[in-house]
């Protein structure tokens, strides 16, 4: 198991959620958090709760830092309609978390080495920077090496997630479409996520 993984893990104990709704975690197994006081229950605060809230969205798309989850949120504010909702219209839009949608890649941390590593086209042209965000109608394809990776020929296959229906996707050709932008409801999270406590956390 990688470095990486362990820490994915970590996020997983931590926040005591299976937050990739992954076989592997061990929250399968131990529905608590970490450490000789990971067993103990006390009725969270709002701060924890809107805190919680913050660091399971934050911990999903894997690589999002604060400063990129604040910058975001002051861009959800200055949109039109539902804070919350445009939130997390944004985190879809990345380009790291669209090839995860795609299938073509098994975890969100692969997707974001997927892009690193300049495997992905957008309209043709390579981009390599996972924060990119995408915008309606972008083509999305991966690089012709890509292709015959054996871990993104995994990824297509595998059972445990569905291509939700604001992408679509051929992975005969490793090519797909984001058609639109989700709103919470289309976004197939394992876990319950709460935008509007986030929202509240960065309003204090």
């Amino acid at each position: 198991m990688s470095k990486r993984e362990n820490s994915k893990y970590k996020i997983d104990r931590r926040l005591r959620v299976n937050l990739w709704g992954r076989p592997k975690s061990p929250i399968n197994k131990r529905e608590y958090g970490p450490g000789q006081h990971g067993q103990g229950r006390q009725k969270p605060t709002d701060y924890r709760l809107q805190l919680m809230a913050k660091q399971r969205l934050k911990g999903y798309y894997g690589s999002v830092s604060e400063r990129q989850l604040r910058r975001y949120y002051l861009e959800a504010v200055r949109r039109k309609g539902d804070t919350g909702e445009n939130l997390v219209e944004i985190l879809e839009r990345r380009l790291d978390a669209v090839i995860y949608r795609m299938k073509f890649a098994i975890t969100v941390f692969a997707s974001r080495q997927l892009v690193s590593h300049g495997h992905v086209k957008v309209n043709g042209k390579r981009v390599n920077i996972a924060s990119y965000l995408v915008k309606d109608n972008d083509v999305i394809e991966l690089t012709a090496k890509a292709k015959d990776m054996a871990r993104v020929l995994e990824a297509t296959q595998t059972a445990e997630r569905d291509v939700p229906e604001y992408v679509s996707v051929d992975h005969k050709d490793m090519k797909g479409t984001y058609v639109r932008g989700p709103k919470l409801a289309d976004v197939p999270y394992p876990v319950q996520m709460e935008p509007s406590l986030v929202v509240e956390y960065y309003s204090r």
